[in-house]
Formats: structure tokens, C-alpha cells, sequence
């Protein structure tokens, strides 16, 4: 994913009220930005730090400017914008860096479908037959392992749920971790965060679900998926 123009450095000085961050210019101007992340973004940010942030051109917008890379304890970077998400691991597909999903001719996204009345993030479809890939980004990391979630989340569950229902009936069902977090080597579910999900995950595994972990290289002119890590379960 090429960003053009490149993101922009600052100084992260606080993240607060979930969507807000206040930033420091180079030129010393500080000002509120939007921080486009419902997670806690736990371990993955300090107070002035180096953060790089989008701007969106529009004077209109209550907050132009948005959050997009921060920088972690250990000095690693994180993409914090989990809007970002679907849309590296689509262009990854496409770029043919993900091997395991090849050969589809056809990707439609927010299909939706299940007993729980959700939205896959990714349908492909093709000679293969029908691929449902749900899309989480990573970016807890303790050490060098990626833990998901970074807080409970129900919504998390509820989308292995459908996707284990998909894999007892026959259908590859695909739950991908999109690793916007350089110093991640592996991922595994947040056992001590989440337990209900971990739980979940297991279930789901055991029935057939696939799970995929590739990892991101972050820059400011760029932000792209280039490497499988291992899923640990």
C-alpha cells in the first residue's frame, strides 16, 4: 500500500477518550488528531514517542489529521489504524504474497452471512470453491509474540463462531491475522485477556478453521504485508 503523500512525523504526547491523540510537530504546533483504533493499543505506544500520521486534506473534517504508526516500549513500530487492515491483506492476495489464497477469481467484501448475521471481511470465489477470510489486526505484542485481542472482545468470538459453522459445513473458512507490528514474530490468542475467545478459537481450529499470520513492513511512504509468521495455538 503505497501512501502518497508519506505520512508525516510527530510526537505522540497522549492517547485519550479512545479516538483522540495529541500530536507535536516538528515546527513545535501541537495539536488533537483522530486515532482510528477501538482496541487499547496496550504495549504498542509511549508518550513522546515518534509517530507518523495522515492528513486528510479536508479543512472540514473536526479532526483532518489521523493516527497511523506509533512506536512501541521496545522501539518497534505499530499501525494502529485498523481501518487499514482489510485492505493490506486484499492487496496481498491480489500481489500473490499470500500463497495460501490463490487461484480465486472473485473477491467481494462486508458479504453478509451466518446465523449471528455478520459481515466477512473478504469473500473469494472460484474454482476453488467459496474462501470466507475474517481480517484482525495485531498489534499487542509481549516480547516478540502477537496476542489477540488487546481487550474482551465479543465481537471477536461471535466471528469464529460463524466461521466454525462454515468449516462443519464444508466451506473454507479463513481467520487472518494482518501483523502491523515489526517486532512480532508470532501470534497467538490473549489467553489472560480473553479466555472466552481463546476458547472459541480453539473450537474453532478443531473444526476445521484455518488460521494465517503475516506480517507488515512499516515505513512512511509505504505499509505492505510481506511475511507468513507462525499462528502458535
Amino acid at each position: 500500500m503505497k501512501l502518497d503523500p508519506p505520512l508525516a512525523q510527530a510526537v505522540l504526547l497522549r492517547r485519550y477518550k479512545r479516538f483522540l491523540a495529541d500530536i507535536e510537530a516538528p515546527s513545535g504546533e501541537a495539536f488533537t488528531i483522530h486515532c482510528p483504533n477501538t482496541g487499547s493499543m496496550k504495549n504498542c505506544w509511549v508518550e513522546h514517542s515518534p509517530c507518523w500520521y495522515s492528513d486528510s486534506g479536508n479543512p472540514k473534517r473536526k479532526y483532518r489529521h489521523t493516527l497511523e504508526v506509533t512506536t512501541t516500549p521496545e522501539g518497534a513500530l505499530a499501525g494502529v489504524n485498523t481501518g487499514r487492515a482489510n485492505a493490506l491483506v486484499e492487496e496481498a492476495i491480489g500481489s500473490g504474497v499470500v500463497a495460501e489464497l490463490q487461484g480465486y477469481a472473485g473477491l467481494r467484501r462486508e458479504v453478509r452471512y451466518g446465523a449471528e448475521n455478520s459481515r466477512i471481511d473478504l469473500l473469494l470465489s472460484g474454482e476453488p470453491g467459496d474462501c470466507y477470510v475474517e481480517v484482525k489486526n495485531v498489534t499487542l505484542a509481549e516480547g516478540a509474540r502477537g496476542l489477540f485481542p488487546d481487550a474482551v472482545s465479543s465481537r471477536g468470538a461471535k466471528h469464529l463462531r460463524e466461521l466454525q459453522k462454515l468449516a462443519e459445513g464444508g466451506v473454507r473458512a479463513v481467520l487472518f491475522y494482518c501483523v502491523q507490528h515489526t517486532g512480532i514474530e508470532t501470534v497467538e490468542a490473549a489467553r489472560e485477556i480473553d479466555p472466552g475467545y481463546a476458547a472459541a478459537l480453539d473450537e474453532a481450529v478443531a473444526a476445521g478453521v484455518e488460521v494465517l499470520a503475516y506480517r507488515a513492513k512499516i515505513g512512511a511512504s509505504e505499509i505492505a504485508l510481506a511475511e507468513n509468521i507462525p499462528f502458535i495455538q
